[in-house]
């Protein structure tokens, strides 16, 4: 394993032209004017869309005590687990409707009334509104297992490696499981992770990974190197890279290029098809909204979905993946001869009979997505986490303050999440502070609160809330 920390080919402060920053008010720190932004937001509605928990069933432990205060809490863990959307139960009751009323033929059978298609097309339906979140077309885009599960797939068909080209490039604070899962690859393939995992890393004492420098160690590394695997949304940053020029780049050294959308998927407008990305994975628990543990989904560029019978209908050609039943394509599906006739696009690297109630899931939450877009949804994201900037930062300096922002300052090199770093000692206090007033945030040791307002459901006034909580807790 290679941890390179090369200097950069340009200075920092030429990295990118920064997006300038809004203007606010003089009573812009006030509570009044948070709701005043909250009257005019055009996608207010859709917070009645989903179930927010009580501040009092947050601390209490238990299942929807009776009795408690149904004051919500503030909500501001979306980047680990969104929150419930009120069609879930609707989805989900149809699918044991189904099931009960009409067992096996469901498979087969339209129902009136209910919004799911047959068992049979839910993936396709899935995939229909899925692929406007990512960017691709329905046939790239398939809902199907799990994030790492997908990720193993997908290195199975696009990791190939020779004598000479045999990096795999990523993020030097990977995801564990995505860590585990290139170096897991490389090993299957006989060689040694020492020398066949590069680690991009930031700056010394810095934690932006400018592109210039992502660009530069692909320079370093593209005539060893076949695949290029990173993260479009760092988890711990929040850093968003930028996808289309870094894919560009790489594929012009003859380097594959994946992306893990795990914190980008329905948090930021993404173009994968227009960007030519090669295969990309993400899960739909976090900003998706489709519940803990919920199936993932892939992409599959066109051009690597290709079934070619040139040949003969008996011999299609096609990129090798490791294939399952369910990735054959459906008119033969049930011939059990055993020739394996794969569908063209992501659905021919599906293995096995989706699970009904992932799906069920799925469509459930991708049915509030339908109802708007990803560039609303984006732009609405900009603004709330500007002003989560503001007032962080309002009325204290670099000397006075005792956390760092350590997601970039670029509203656009950045989603919905920005990563506070406490000064040490601090974490366990203000933790403790949050949890008691009913705000939930996430927090990685040593001393790090993920805070991540979702444009769907989360208000300015629970971004004012939350800054006034953890000031208290600071200067208390």
């Amino acid at each position: 394993m290679t941890v390179d920390n090369s200097t950069d080919t340009a200075s920092s402060a030429s990295l990118a032209i920064r997006s300038s920053k809004p203007v606010y008010p003089e009573n812009a720190a006030t509570k009044d004017y948070a709701a005043s932004l909250d009257a005019s937001d055009p996608l207010k509605d859709f917070r009645s869309k989903f179930i927010i928990p009580s501040k009092a069933n947050i601390n209490s432990k238990k299942l929807a005590k009776p009795g408690l205060s149904p004051e919500p809490c503030i909500y501001f863990c979306g980047n680990s687990l969104g929150l419930q959307p009120k069609a879930m139960a609707k989805y989900m009751e149809a699918h044991l409707d189904t099931w009960s009323s009409i067992a096996v033929c469901g498979h087969f059978t339209d129902l009136e009334g209910s919004p799911l298609k047959q068992w049979q097309l839910l993936a396709e339906q899935a995939a229909a509104s899925m692929c406007k979140i990512v960017g691709g077309n329905p046939e790239e885009v398939t809902p199907m297992g799990t994030l790492t599960m997908n990720l193993h797939l997908l290195l199975a068909s696009f990791y190939k490696p020779t004598e000479k080209k045999h990096k795999i490039l990523l993020d030097w604070k990977a995801f564990p499981s995505d860590h585990f899962a290139i170096e897991s690859h490389i090993a299957w393939h006989d060689l040694d992770p020492k020398n066949s995992m590069v680690l991009i890393g930031p700056k010394e004492g810095e934690y932006e990974i400018s592109t210039e420098r992502i660009l530069s160690y692909i320079d370093q590394h593209a005539a060893e190197t076949a695949v290029l695997l990173l993260p479009g949304i760092q988890y711990y940053t929040g850093q968003l890279f930028d996808i289309a020029k870094i894919t560009e780049y790489a594929q012009s050294r003859d380097i594959i290029v994946g992306w893990d959308l795990a914190h980008a998927y329905a948090n930021v407008d993404l173009k994968l098809h227009d960007w030519n990305v090669d295969f990309a994975a993400w899960c739909t628990y976090k900003y998706g909204n489709a519940g803990p543990g919920a199936m993932g989904g892939i992409f599959v560029h066109e051009k690597h979905g290709k079934v070619d019978y040139s040949e003969g209908e008996d011999s299609p050609k096609f990129r090798h993946r490791l294939t399952g039943w369910y990735g054959g394509d459906r008119s033969v599906r049930f011939k059990m001869d055993n020739k394996f006739k794969p569908i063209p696009g992501a659905g021919g690297f599906q293995l096995s009979n989706p699970s009904v109630v992932d799906l069920a899931s799925l469509c459930a939450t991708l049915s509030v997505f339908d109802e708007t877009s990803m560039a609303e949804l984006r732009n609405k994201s900009i603004k709330l986490t500007a002003y989560l900037e503001y007032l962080l930062l309002k009325d204290t300096t670099d000397e006075t303050r005792q956390f760092q922002i350590i997601t970039p300052s670029d509203p656009h090199a950045r989603g919905a999440q920005l990563s506070l770093l406490l000064k040490p000692g601090l974490l366990h206090k203000v933790s403790e502070r949050l949890q008691n007033a009913g705000i939930v945030c996430d927090k990685r040791e040593p001393g790090v609160i993920r805070v991540a307002p979702t444009p769907l459901y989360n208000t300015y006034t629970e971004v004012w809330m939350f800054v006034e909580q953890l000031k208290g807790a600071l200067n208390g």
